[in-house]
């Protein structure tokens, strides 16, 4: 089974600089690469933050912020993951845009250099099929926070080697984290359930079934759910959950996968949910307060 001991990450967004943070505190020195010095600034900073507030509530050990710090490296430059033994892919979900890095980083790594997409509903073998090492190709999707969150979900195409998939289970508890497998399937397991669940959602609203303070509260009460669906969708972005819903859609030609016609409204009006300011709910109260959206 291939030996992982120095990590790369593929973008420094919300999902990139979580992984990076994850991976430099269990240990590893982690390349963190991203197009511009100023996103780079924002995800170091983001992980200082993030670091220091594990510690001060004790889920870290008061040395770890500064020791994982001095293990993340943060660059422009692709090359810099030249000498990566994996390197992690958290970009936008744009297959085009992430195949033409693979193909970049294929012609700067060497052989046994493990390529892996955190990718939520794009396909791991149209990727995979990009590079000239589909066998050491696989899928490691996280879940925001990634810090805080548990779940891996490590996905084997039907090129992957067994020792990759191996690899990738064993780096997966590495970093405390339970992995659990799932196929090449747009979704894996945990989007091929929550989508149509947070759509369902969103078209009961457009309905007229509940206001949205009734159905998260509903679900919250008689799911027994952290939070309502229309506040995980405002968690999620709106912008991510309708392009996903998309992808997905586009693979099944299901319905219950199309995204709703008020979900494309509020996207195109800037309504992206908590990272916007503005979704189904007002985050600019404290608590936040649902958003008359004119239904």
């Amino acid at each position: 089974m291939p030996t992982i001991t120095r990590v790369g990450v593929l973008g420094c967004g919300l999902m990139g600089s979580g992984i990076a943070q994850t991976a430099a505190a269990a240990g590893f020195p982690t390349v963190v690469r991203d197009v511009g010095d100023a996103l780079l600034d924002t995800g170091r900073a983001g992980i200082r933050k993030s670091l220091d507030k594990l510690a001060e509530k004790g889920k870290l050990d008061p040395a770890t912020p500064d020791a994982a710090l001095g293990r993340l490296r943060f660059v422009t430059d692709l090359d810099a993951l030249s000498d990566c033994d994996l390197i992690i892919e958290a970009i936008t979900e744009d297959l085009e845009l992430k195949n033409t890095l693979w193909r970049e980083l294929d012609a700067l790594c060497p052989p046994a250099t493990i390529f892996a997409s955190n990718t939520s509903s794009l396909s791991i073998a149209e990727m995979a099929a990009a590079t000239g090492r589909p066998d050491r190709f696989v899928g490691l999707h996280f879940f925001n926070p990634v810090p805080l969150m548990p779940l891996v979900e490590v996905v084997r195409t039907v090129t992957t080697s067994r020792d990759t998939f191996d690899a990738a289970l064993d780096f997966s508890r590495r970093l405390g984290k339970e992995p659990i497998v799932a196929r090449d399937r747009s979704g894996f397991i945990v989007n091929l359930l929550l989508v149509p669940f947070l759509l369902d959602a969103i078209r009961a609203l457009e309905r007229g079934v509940g206001t949205t303070a009734d159905i998260d509260r509903g679900m919250q009460l008689g799911c027994g759910h952290p939070m309502g669906p229309l506040t995980l969708a405002d968690f999620v972005g709106l912008d991510t959950t309708a392009r996903i819903a998309d992808i997905m859609f586009e693979e099944y030609r299901e319905p219950r996968y199309a995204p709703p016609p008020l979900l494309r409204r509020m996207v195109v009006a800037g309504f992206h949910g908590r990272k916007s300011g503005r979704g189904f709910y007002d985050y600019s109260a404290t608590p936040p307060v649902p958003i008359d959206l004119g239904l």
